[in-house]
């Protein structure tokens, strides 16, 4: 494997804008630590906002070619761009352990399914369709047809470096959009190794552009407000979001919005208790805790409640915790120190209300900014970690006593992204598929996130859907046309 310091040597540290690595307008600069350390990996250029108009310009100059360029052209660049992908599965994998300080097991699983978006999409590219046909008076014939939004601003979040990139970027280059993306400040160093692969494989200069910033808002908003662009999507924190849409209202930009989560895990009285804690080592600690789709609520039936803390506390309690890039580590550490220290008022706040830590609860001690892998029980209505989003490894269970009183708990939320459901009774299952007002459901499953599938919630966990067939026309205008019947 390419040591850590070849691997930063290869990464670009400037903006990507037109096609070119250029710096700042202004010569700032942005330090990129590891996590798990404390210490700076590399500095990278710091984009002002005229840095961020730049972006948008060349994109805007690109856009008319990009959607006139084949749609078998586009999709063999985004295919080419997951077989280099796959080449450098290894580095790309271990950059993420870096900067951001998932185990490189976990980090190569990323990169499996953020390429995917790049390998679907690539196959989408060639099947946008559109359809022709009289209309039912018979005085004329439809066409329907679908044409790019056009530029587009991206706005990612730093859990999933690579697969939040690739999950926007490759459906809106197969549909014909040309694209700025802004990545976390905190994990930036993944977004710009993919441009750097993106340039190699040889997509045209400016229809992908990358600006990093340490002053997201002001870089962001004269993008969002200007009326080049024609399309937003965001991936994120709730209140962010909502800022968002608010700033892209002026514009009536097409947006996407994929918001906060506070994932329900149900486990009924009939559950596979093994096959349920298998899922929830998957569902809570994936990413260390650190992703939006993270099972937050875990409220099993109180029949088999003391059974499934047992067996999911003997199992948390032998995860080992270290830098991400250590043989056996299954938790790194957290992104930074606000971080522990959310898990740690919201692991007290439950203690304070009765709930009891059968294992974990505290953070390590430096250097990096860990926080041991907790289960907590017994936790009462009213705890902050059954409203807020947990975002660590810290896995809280409640107790209940029939459906309807699951059912009225899992929904009790202004969140809707994922929900998870362990039940053997397949008429229930069916019930939950109904009832449960997710955008997405796991049925005996802990993993539900798949290239193939529209990603996306309900509620305050936003709007429209990434991935899957869906995926696509989120990147696609409809115009209908109508011509005479003779």
């Amino acid at each position: 494997m390419i040591s850590e310091s070849a691997l930063l040597a290869k990464v670009p540290t400037q903006l990507y804008i037109g096609g070119q690595w250029i710096d700042g307008e202004a010569g700032g600069t942005i330090d990129v630590d590891d996590p798990a350390t404390g210490q700076t990996l590399v500095s990278i250029a710091d984009a002002t906002p005229a840095d961020g108009i730049r972006a948008l310009d060349a994109a805007v100059d690109a856009a008319a070619a990009w959607a006139a360029t084949p749609a078998r052209v586009r999709g063999e660049l985004l295919r080419a761009a997951w077989e280099l992908l796959m080449e450098r599965a290894d580095e790309f994998a271990l950059l993420m352990t870096l900067e951001m300080g998932k185990p490189f097991a976990e980090a190569k699983g990323e990169v499996t399914y953020g390429g995917e978006f790049l390998r679907w999409f690539a196959e989408e590219a060639p099947r946008i369709t559109g359809r022709y046909g009289p209309n039912p008076e018979g005085t004329g014939r439809m066409i329907v047809t679908q044409r790019p939004v056009g530029p587009c601003f991206f706005i990612t979040p730093w859990n999933f470096p690579l697969a939040m990139a690739t999950r926007k970027i490759a459906p809106a280059l197969a549909a014909g959009c040309t694209v700025v993306i802004k990545p976390a400040t905190l994990t930036p160093l993944t977004t710009l190794y993919l441009a750097k692969l993106f340039e190699e494989v040889g997509v045209p200069a400016g229809v992908v552009n990358v600006i990093t910033t340490s002053t997201s808002n002001a870089v962001s908003e004269p993008i969002i407000r200007d009326p080049r662009l024609r399309k937003l999507s965001f991936t994120g924190s709730t209140p962010v979001g909502v800022k968002l849409l608010e700033q892209a209202a002026q514009g009536v930009l097409r947006t996407s919005m994929e918001l906060g989560g506070n994932a329900p895990f149900l486990v009924f009285e009939d559950a596979d208790l093994d096959k349920a804690v298998d899922a929830a080592m998957l569902a809570k600690f994936r990413n260390i805790g650190e992703a939006c789709t993270a099972a937050n609520r875990f409220l099993v039936h109180a029949d088999v409640a003391e059974e499934f803390t047992r067996k999911v506390t003997e199992r948390v309690a032998a995860m080992k915790i270290g830098r991400g890039t250590e043989e056996g580590v299954t938790i790194g550490p957290l992104i930074d120190g606000k971080a522990v220290a959310k898990a740690s008022e919201l692991v007290a706040d439950a203690v304070s209300r009765g709930a009891t830590v059968t294992t974990g609860g505290e953070a390590v001690e430096g250097p990096g900014t860990f926080y041991r892998p907790t289960v907590v029980s017994g936790v009462a209505a009213g705890s902050d970690i059954l409203r807020e989003e947990i975002f660590g490894p810290v896995l809280a269970i409640a107790t209940f006593t029939d459906e309807a009183d699951a059912v009225r708990r899992a929904n009790d939320t202004e969140y809707g992204l994922v929900s998870y459901v362990f039940t053997r009774d397949l008429a229930r299952g069916q019930r939950m598929i109904d009832q449960l007002e997710t955008g997405m459901m796991g049925l005996n499953v802990g993993v539900v996130s798949n290239a193939a599938a529209p990603f996306g919630g309900v509620k305050q966990s936003g709007l429209g859907r990434e991935g899957g067939f869906e995926g696509i026309h989120e990147y696609l205008d409809t115009k209908y046309t109508l011509t005479p019947m003779s």
